[in-house]
Order: C-alpha cells, then sequence, then structure tokens
C-alpha cells in the first residue's frame, strides 16, 4: 500500500481561521507592547500599578483559554469566534474612548474574554481540518500566521504612538478585530461533527489540580517561569525604558520585532542542531543565555556617544537593545524544542496528555511576577518623568534632546537589567539543582 502523500491543501475554513488568528495577534501585541505606556499616561497610573494591571492582563490571557476552550467546544466554534471578535473590538474599541480606570478595566477584561476563546479554538480548526499526514503542517502555518501578526502589529503601532500619540493605538486594534469578526461571519463555516466530549470546568480544574499538584513538574513550570519573566520585559520594561533613556521618537515596538525575526531564522538550524541532545541539555543552554541577554541590554551606559555600525550612527540603546532581544530570540529556539518534551517526562505514566495541556502555565506566572517587579523596578531607577519635580522633568527633556545632562533619577536606570539578570541566575541555579534532584530520585527508584 502505497504511502498518503503530504498535501498543503486545506478546507476554506482553516485558511479562515488563519487569516483571524493574524488579525487577532496583530490587535493583541500592538496594544499589549504598549499597554504600560497607555497605562500611564492616559489612565494616569504610576509605575507600580501599571505592572500590576499589565500583568494580571498578560497572565489571564495564557489561565483562561483552559476554561474557554471547554465553552467553545459546547457552543461551537463559529458562534465562539464571533463571541471573541465581538468582545475583542469592544474591548479594544472602549480604550479609545475611555481614561478611568474602572471603564479601562473592563475593556481589558473583555478582550481577555475575547483573547482566550480565539488560541484555542484556532488550534481546534486546525487539529479538526487536518489529519495525520499534514497536521504538522496546518500547525506550522498557524504558528507563522502567529509570527506574522505578532511582526505586523508591533510594526504598524510604532508610528501610531508617535505621531498620533499611545491612546490612539488601541484604535488599531479594534479596527484588526473588527476586520477579523467581518472575515468569520462571512466566511468561516466549519463542519462542527461533536466527536469530542467538551469537558466541564469542573473538570478543567481536578485536572489542574492533579498537574499543579505534582512537586516535580510544578516546580518545572516556576523555575522556567524566570526564562519567560526575562522574555516578558519586551513588553513589561523595554518599552518604557527606551522612551525614558533615548526619547519619543524611538521605536521600541521594532526593537521586539529582533525576537521573532531571530527565532524564524535560526528554529529550525538549532533544532537541528539539539535533536540528539537530552532535553535538560538544550534547556540548560537557553537557562544561561537569558541572564546575558539582560546583561547585554545593561551595558548600552558604558558608551558615551553613538556606536557606528556599518557606518551608522546607533544610539547606544538601540544597539544594545537588539544585541539583547537577538541573544533572547537564540535562547528561545534553545528552549522552545525541548521543553514540552522534558516535561512530558515529568508525568506520571499515562498522563503526559494532561500535562503537557499545562506546561505552559509558565508564561501565566512570568507574565504576573515579571510585569509586577518591572513597575518596582522602574519606579526606583527609571521612573516616569512625569512623577518628577517640574525642574528634574525639564531636565530630562533637555538631556533627551542632547542639551543637558541625565538627571540623577537615571543614573542607574541599567540596575533594572541587573536584577533580570538576577532572576535569570536564580534560575539557571534551580534548574541545575532540579536536574540533579530528579535524576537522583530517578536512579533510586530504578535501583529499587
Amino acid at each position: 500500500m502505497s504511502e498518503a502523500r503530504t498535501t498543503w491543501r486545506f478546507p476554506r475554513a482553516f485558511w479562515t481561521a488563519n487569516v483571524v488568528e493574524l488579525c487577532e495577534r496583530a490587535a493583541y501585541y500592538g496594544t499589549f507592547i504598549a499597554l504600560r505606556t497607555y497605562l500611564l499616561r492616559v489612565v494616569h497610573l504610576d509605575d507600580v500599578q501599571a505592572g500590576f494591571v499589565a500583568g494580571l492582563f498578560g497572565a489571564l490571557i495564557y489561565l483562561l483559554p483552559f476554561f474557554t476552550g471547554a465553552a467553545a467546544d459546547r457552543m461551537g466554534f463559529r458562534n465562539g469566534l464571533l463571541l471573541a471578535f465581538f468582545l475583542l473590538t469592544l474591548g479594544y474599541g472602549s480604550l479609545g474612548v475611555v481614561s478611568t480606570l474602572g471603564p479601562v478595566l473592563v475593556g481589558l477584561l473583555l478582550i481577555v474574554i475575547g483573547g482566550a476563546f480565539v488560541k484555542p479554538i484556532i488550534t481546534g480548526t486546525a487539529a479538526k481540518l487536518s489529519d495525520e499526514t499534514n497536521r504538522a503542517r496546518a500547525f506550522s502555518i498557524f504558528y507563522m500566521m502567529v509570527n506574522i501578526g505578532s511582526f505586523t502589529g508591533k510594526t504598524i503601532v510604532a508610528p501610531i504612538r508617535i505621531q498620533l500619540g499611545v491612546d490612539k493605538v488601541p484604535f488599531f486594534s479594534a479596527a484588526a478585530a473588527l476586520v477579523a469578526l467581518l472575515i468569520v461571519a462571512a466566511f468561516y463555516w466549519p463542519k462542527e461533527n461533536g466527536e469530542s466530549r467538551p469537558r466541564s470546568v469542573r473538570e478543567t480544574l481536578q485536572g489542574m489540580r492533579a498537574a499543579l499538584g505534582n512537586l516535580r513538574f510544578s516546580s518545572l513550570i516556576l523555575i522556567t517561569a524566570g526564562f519567560w519573566a526575562i522574555q516578558g520585559q519586551l513588553y513589561a520594561s523595554m518599552p518604557d525604558y527606551v522612551i525614558r533613556m533615548a526619547g519619543e521618537t524611538y521605536k521600541p515596538e521594532w526593537y521586539a520585532n529582533v525576537n521573532p525575526l531571530v527565532v524564524v531564522m535560526f528554529v529550525v538550524l538549532i533544532t537541528q542542531l539539539v535533536r540528539k541532545w537530552k532535553p535538560e541539555w538544550s534547556i540548560l543552554v537557553a537557562m544561561t543565555l537569558i541572564p546575558l541577554s539582560s546583561l547585554a541590554m545593561s551595558a548600552a551606559h558604558l558608551f558615551d556617544g553613538p556606536l557606528h555600525v556599518f557606518g551608522i550612527a546607533v544610539h547606544p540603546i538601540t544597539a544594545m537593545m537588539v544585541v539583547g532581544i537577538a541573544i533572547q530570540g537564540l535562547a528561545e529556539c534553545f528552549l522552545s524544542p525541548k521543553y514540552l518534551e522534558y516535561a512530558s517526562r515529568q508525568a506520571p505514566k499515562g498522563r503526559e496528555g494532561l500535562y503537557l495541556g499545562y506546561a505552559h502555565l509558565n508564561t501565566f506566572f512570568a507574565w504576573l511576577f515579571g510585569f509586577i517587579f518591572a513597575g518596582y523596578l522602574l519606579k526606583a531607577f527609571c521612573p516616569d518623568p512625569h512623577s518628577l519635580p517640574e525642574a528634574v522633568r525639564l531636565q530630562h527633556e533637555l538631556a533627551l534632546a542632547g542639551q543637558a545632562a541625565m538627571p540623577a533619577a537615571y543614573a542607574h536606570a541599567h540596575y533594572l537589567w541587573y536584577a533580570f539578570a538576577g532572576v535569570g541566575a536564580v534560575s539557571l541555579t534551580l534548574m541545575i539543582v532540579y536536574i540533579f534532584v530528579t535524576r537522583r530520585i530517578d536512579r533510586r527508584h530504578k535501583a529499587a
């Protein structure tokens, strides 16, 4: 019998789902990278308060899909996507017209709920509308759309923030969500076959309790959360750090795009390189690189003037951000191919699938911790200039224009990156201890 031929042909509902995934990711990352700045300038929160709000927003995006996925199975994928993009359009649009904390929190909650429906539905569509011969290609298309959407959203919002103001950024996201809503209404008609029984909320909670109640598994999640807490600074502290230390016209949104660019360029090569490695060695390489990325970002203060790269004068902040973010991208290439493999080995035999479903909860903890910690660090070492006395604020403006020295309040701004390098060093140390202890336990059980 001849083998089934792999194909790139998929039903229309599959391609429709991937196009709207691109729109959703563009909307999400476009607003997310500007969210802290929006909370500071439009809602008038301070650095710490903005860290708490943005951290909770980012964390819930990774928690709620466990529950909304079950709800989407019950209500049907088409109805789920229509509801999701209606909520997203309403949520993003509301951020563009309100400026007080209560309504903004309501808008953010609508975005969280809407966004939490999208991912399980799109991945579910990819799974249902593919088979064993083309499922790998189906998910490669999905992840490509995620990266294209992320790159597009961050690229577009930079000039919007600079020329129109950060309060206008949510309108771009609302427009992207509305386009997706119209596409779903017109073209997304998947066959709802009801093959699998939807999980209940109770079953979801039981599964989560079983996975996180396993000390070995939950320890791995918390340790690797340190990696993603540093990676999350692309959204938590980097945008405000760049604007405060280099100026309003600089584009941290574009710097953040270095990460997916590096991943796309090198992930296949590195995955091939580490294919025969034990997963823990690949993870250790990633955990070693991630604090180095923070140290690279901190190094801008070592230069007195512009750096010349290929004959072009580049601000030290720009140069060192690009270097640090590129290192982060390489670290992700070492971590991603092997993390799920290693996580599955920590599960009891026969429960690997359940545990893998919750392996990405490390991002939930990373976003919650990383944003809150960043808020305190920014307030201490790189404060919002509007929170400073008038004379200091004016000196800061002159410093950015090259007409005065940077105020003393910013003398240790780079300490922020030292702090996250410390987080990375602690995570690396704990990972080494974790590997040593779990190997010793496994040897003991095997001997018994």
